[in-house]
């Protein structure tokens, strides 16, 4: 039987909400049918999800421990919800010793009891768009710089920037590029037969890994793709293929019922379309699926207009460091009845084109995720942990217990607060001595699982501060944007029809007798 940790710091009130919110789902179902219930309480609850800490813009960023007009206005800089720590470093072990003593999966993978794998699919693939380090100025300076345009934008497909959606772009019809494999749409091969570059692509970042050598049947397999690492692991490569098909298909409806638009107001409007049609989805599926409620949150952009919270976006490094998700990497992987080690799924699209996207999202939604928490990191991300922990270190981030007190949460005063785990208390014992030396980074994940959520309780209140508040503030929401005149009226339906990823995927795949199941939530 698990261990309980300590609940003595939780509060009442919040326990006393929790317990609400997770209980009497039959009155919450009455209460959701009446919509002007259901929108009053989504106001309601959203705003107390994003007024727990103050709103941006942060007096602070990566820049400097003060505030100045650039670090006010530099968006390549990013911001921080705290200034910097003045904590003795030299005191801490080293981060490769925290990783090893407290991250690193040394048994079979621990399994989530609520999510699927399609939910860690799904969440790199959509984070990746916008919080993105720049790597150069990390490594060569020492810089916690970004290269991210802070917005939903589905940089994953359509590329950070103009000149690589130009690429992307078929330039008929408002399309994209893509090809047919085995009967399904997509990406195009970043190289030719011989190995070669294909011409379209040579000033598209390589695909191919730096870290790893791939046999060339392999390498010649890699999509051209608006983000270096979109061929990494077969989920990114199933939603961005799922991502194409949706833009495309969206092209050719619109072209039919706009017959005089050219291709780029085709492409422009399809871009808008689905860029909505992906909010939608990370608030209505991927949102409550991390919640443990019973109350369900939707879009209602017109809510929010006058909200105090409705700034101009900017990713913080904090929300970077919630996202990093290890560990919800199983170690297989089932594909229509083969089992895979997970290491034999990167870097391997003929896995995707030989079966293709039905049987790939069936097969992620059949089997549970890894459980996010320590000790259940993979050997082959342990890196990543590392340089976690070093980011966490050059960004000289204030500790786990500020950034508790800072998100409205009771100061922990003994390990087992944070977790019921005895050999989780005793690594975090060893390694810092008390509960006030533990850094951000580690807290983050030492802490247990909600109950009924695959996420830890801090970890769970900063993605809620930041998941709204970016989300809901992308400029295609905005009052005199959300309208038919920027989406059409047949974009204004799809987008107000959409709640699922299997809604997108059956309208993009090959019919069949029976639907396939595309879940992030288990046993539904």
């Amino acid at each position: 039987m698990q261990n309980k940790r300590s609940t003595a710091k939780d509060g009442l009130l919040d326990q006393l909400q929790f317990y609400i919110l997770t209980h009497f789902k039959s009155l919450w179902d009455i209460v959701q049918s009446f919509r002007p219930i259901h929108r009053w309480l989504n106001k309601i609850f959203t705003n107390s999800a994003v007024l727990v800490v103050p709103i941006r813009p942060y007096p602070f960023s990566t820049m400097a421990n003060y505030t100045s007009w650039s670090s006010l206005t530099d968006r390549t800089w990013t911001s921080r919800h705290l200034p910097e720590s003045d904590k003795d470093l030299s005191q801490f072990p080293s981060s490769d010793t925290i990783a090893k003593r407290l991250f690193l999966r040394e048994g079979p993978a621990r399994l989530d009891r609520k999510s699927t794998l399609l939910f860690p699919y799904f969440a790199q693939w959509f984070t990746d768009g916008f919080l993105r380090t720049d790597r150069k100025a990390l490594v060569e300076q020492k810089q916690i710089r970004n290269t991210s345009n802070h917005d939903i934008d589905l940089s994953p497909l359509y590329g950070p920037t103009p000149a690589i959606t130009k690429i992307l772009r078929s330039h008929q019809g408002g399309k994209l590029k893509s090809q047919i494999i085995n009967g399904e749409e997509y990406p195009p091969y970043y190289y030719q037969e011989n190995g070669d570059v294909h011409p379209d692509f040579v000033n598209l970042p390589d695909p191919a890994p730096t870290h790893r050598t791939l046999d060339p049947a392999q390498k010649n397999k890699l999509f051209a793709m608006g983000t270096v690492f979109g061929n990494f692991q077969i989920g990114y490569v199933m939603l961005t293929s799922l991502a194409l098909r949706e833009h495309n298909r969206i092209c050719d409806e619109l072209a039919q019922l706009n017959p005089a638009w050219d291709d780029e107001r085709l492409f422009q409007t399809a871009r808008n379309i689905l860029i909505v049609v992906l909010i939608k989805i990370v608030l209505e599926e991927y949102i409550n699926h991390i919640s443990p409620a019973h109350f369900k949150f939707i879009v209602d952009p017109i809510s929010f207009k006058d909200a105090k919270w409705y700034r101009t976006n900017w990713m913080s490094l904090e929300f970077d460091l919630v996202y990093r998700w290890h560990s919800m990497i199983p170690d297989t992987v089932i594909i229509d009845g083969k089992e895979f080690k997970i290491e034999d799924s990167l870097y391997n699209n003929a896995l995707v084109t030989d079966k293709g996207l039905g049987i790939h999202f069936e097969a992620a939604s059949q089997q549970a995720s890894g459980q996010l928490g320590v000790k259940n990191t993979p050997w082959f991300l342990l890196d990543t942990e590392v340089k976690s922990i070093e980011l966490d270190r050059l960004a000289k981030l204030k500790s786990y217990n500020d950034y508790r007190e800072y998100c409205k949460m009771s100061r922990v005063t003994d390990f087992n607060q944070i977790s019921g785990d005895p050999e989780t208390q005793a690594g975090l014992k060893e390694l810092y001595g008390t509960v006030d030396n533990i850094e951000l980074y580690v807290g983050l994940y030492a802490e247990d699982n909600r109950p009924n959520s695959p996420l830890p309780g801090l970890v769970g209140r900063l993605v809620a501060i930041d998941a709204f508040s970016q989300a809901l503030t992308n400029p295609l929401l905005a009052e005199n944007v959300f309208n038919e005149k920027t989406f059409t009226p047949y974009g204004m339906n799809l987008i107000q029809n959409t709640q699922t990823l299997s809604q997108v995927l059956h309208r993009n795949i090959p019919k069949r007798d029976r639907p396939h199941k595309v879940i992030m939530t288990q046993s539904q």
